[in-house]
């Protein structure tokens, strides 16, 4: 019982946020099938094209250590991909169960500063990650969308104002992220009202020692940003696995396509339905898009899915957003034993 309530103590907010994103997508899912239906499709799955849609997932993940590996050992030669492999994967737990994958950043950063990077090179090694990132799927979905437009605009109600929403919001993140990286002082009255509104509320005791304290990480990040930012091949490599990333990441869903039974989709547009599906939600607050993804999946894929388009959603979920969670915690809990210093692991 006592471990249960430690248990039950430590991720409570994991447990509710899980419990909030299920509740969301059962809605979406028994809305329009009851759960008899829904195992009778289940049962009827092909194994091997569920063994290929969690190879995607894993591909993906393992690609995504490698770009953080590559960075990585930029600032610090003797980085380990192992390393890498549990910044990557926290990176993608904490962001699951955070609203706007708000989490993910601070945990990577938390966790390379354990294994002895400075917080201002892992800072830089994250931001650089995370450019490279959002650029890459930028002209990525530019490219779909210049090609696979055609198609869908015909199929999908209001296609130009979700395009339009995604491109833009991605295009502004991706300025924000510059501006911190080359502009630091452009921040700094925002940064000292916010400050000053938390010392009002008693959530910040000190805001001029906070201010200096943040200031002094921003300058040690662009800093170290300005090191890596001289070196454009490795930008460039980094981009390429990305795009191999974001590649392999989009066959999940033909994957799943061909786990029912069906054919004669075209690969490509069912890529392109994915990015798309995913591009214009990527700012919905909630943990791991819920609702907004729901809703994007089932407006872009019911083209290809039909009547299945509900059922598939729940397999597409239950693999990669909750397979992701789950396997996301063990790989956690398993490398931070091997990488994190106990006493740095209990103080998470």
């Amino acid at each position: 019982m006592l471990k249960l309530k430690q248990f039950l103590k430590k991720y409570w907010f994991t447990i509710l946020t899980l419990s909030v994103t299920m509740s969301i997508l059962l809605v979406f899912l028994f809305k329009k099938s009851s759960p008899g239906e829904v195992l009778h499709l289940m049962r009827r799955l092909h194994p091997t094209w569920l063994l290929l849609t969690l190879s995607t997932v894993v591909a993906a993940w393992l690609l995504e250590g490698l770009g953080y590996w590559l960075l990585g050992r930029r600032l610090c030669p003797g980085w380990r991909y192992g390393q890498s492999f549990l910044v990557g994967v926290s990176g993608i737990f904490y962001g699951s169960i955070t609203p706007l994958s708000s989490g993910g950043p601070p945990m990577q950063i938390f966790y390379m500063d354990k294994m002895g990077m400075e917080p201002g090179e892992s800072a830089a090694i994250i931001s650089a990650k995370t450019i490279t990132y959002q650029v890459t799927m930028f002209v990525f979905s530019l490219t779909l969308i210049c090609t696979a437009l055609p198609f869908f605009i015909h199929k999908v109600s209001h296609l130009m104002i979700f395009t339009v929403f995604g491109l833009v919001t991605n295009i502004l993140f991706i300025v924000g992220v510059l501006l911190v990286s080359f502009k630091g002082k452009i921040i700094d009255r925002p940064l000292t009202a916010v400050l000053r509104l938390l010392a009002k509320v008693h959530i910040v005791k000190d805001p001029q020692q906070t201010h200096k304290s943040i200031v002094s990480q921003f300058e040690t990040f662009r800093q170290g940003f300005r090191v890596m930012g001289r070196d454009w091949k490795l930008y460039i490599v980094v981009c390429i696995i990305t795009i191999a990333q974001l590649l392999i990441g989009s066959l999940d869903t033909y994957c799943i396509y061909r786990a029912f039974g069906l054919s004669g989709a075209s690969l490509w547009l069912m890529m392109a339905a994915k990015v798309f599906a995913l591009m214009v939600v990527s700012f919905v607050p909630l943990p791991g898009n819920s609702g907004g993804v729901e809703a994007s999946f089932e407006a872009f894929c019911r083209i290809f899915f039909g009547s299945l388009v509900t059922p598939a959603l729940l397999v597409w979920r239950l693999l990669t957003y909750y397979g992701g969670i789950l396997f996301g915690f063990l790989c956690v809990s398993l490398c931070a034993r091997k990488y994190v210093p106990k006493e740095a692991e209990q103080k998470e």
